[in-house]
């Protein structure tokens, strides 16, 4: 099938689909015209790539792991450095929710401590 197909069959589109096939996610064949042609399993590998980015990971960690993926949501199979990636991806994650909840608490104490303007510094 062509491009055009795989975009409407998986909701993502064409130019989404060309940028997976740059990051090496996606390999479609190609025609003697040079169009892409895709396979069904080409679908389920969108999917999985959907499903991975939604996880938080980047492309060039899916790229990685996506071997390791069987089936649309994906399930992951124990590839070799599959577990140390994930659990990398993993700490880091946390690392940044922490950074974030450090910074909100920083806020919500500036929200608290701070004053309501006076009419006199109004313009």
């Amino acid at each position: 099938m062509r491009i055009g197909e795989v975009s409407r069959l998986t909701g993502v589109s064409t130019r989404l689909l060309r940028y997976y096939e740059e990051q090496g996610l996606l390999e479609p064949a190609r025609s003697a015209a040079g169009y892409r042609e895709y396979a069904e399993a080409d679908t389920v590998r969108v999917r999985q790539i959907r499903s991975l980015l939604a996880a938080g990971l980047s492309t060039r960690v899916i790229a990685e792991i996506l071997p390791c993926a069987t089936g649309p949501v994906p399930a992951l199979e124990a590839c070799p450095d599959l577990l140390a990636t994930l659990r990398g991806e993993l700490a880091d994650i946390d690392s940044r929710i922490d950074e974030l909840t450090r910074s909100r608490q920083a806020l919500a104490r500036y929200l608290t401590t701070a004053h309501a303007p006076t009419h006199e510094y109004a313009a």
